[in-house]
């Protein structure tokens, strides 16, 4: 009998049952994603990750999936230079759009001055904030 096993720990091996059963699916439905990894890394002078862009590419689209400043950096439009780097590489991967979702105000107007636009909002995501979803597309090279 098929049974529910609600958990806040799942292991390993219990997400990689999820992830490749719906890989699985959706190549057979649509087709190979072709997902790669992609991250721009801000390092300090001693090689150390101190923050930059973590997300994917896939059927064509760059996600990112966190950007992070650090504070000694913010105000210098380094979130607008990690995004150009992002946008280049997918672009040259294949990509022709790309998206990214916050609830801070301040990366939202950061994200629309490099082009980004809003095509969702989730109101009180979290309490009190909306949580938009934002789009670009790429230029093609």
């Amino acid at each position: 009998m098929t049974e529910f096993d609600i958990t806040d720990a799942p292991s390993d091996a219990d997400l990689a049952a999820i992830s490749q059963g719906l890989t699985a699916f959706n190549a057979a439905d649509i087709g190979v994603s072709q997902r790669r990894a992609l991250a721009v890394l801000i390092r300090d002078d001693e090689g150390n990750t101190i923050g930059g862009i973590s997300g994917y590419t896939g059927w064509g689209w760059l996600f990112t999936q966190w950007l992070f400043v650090p504070d000694t950096l913010r105000g210098q439009g380094m979130a607008g230079k990690l995004l150009d780097a992002a946008e280049a590489e997918a672009a040259a991967r294949g990509c022709f759009a790309a998206w990214i979702d916050t609830f801070n105000p301040q990366a939202l107007r950061a994200y629309q001055r490099q082009g980004y636009t809003i095509f969702g909002e989730l109101p009180d995501f979290p309490v009190g904030r909306s949580r938009f979803f934002l789009q670009k597309k790429l230029p093609q090279r």
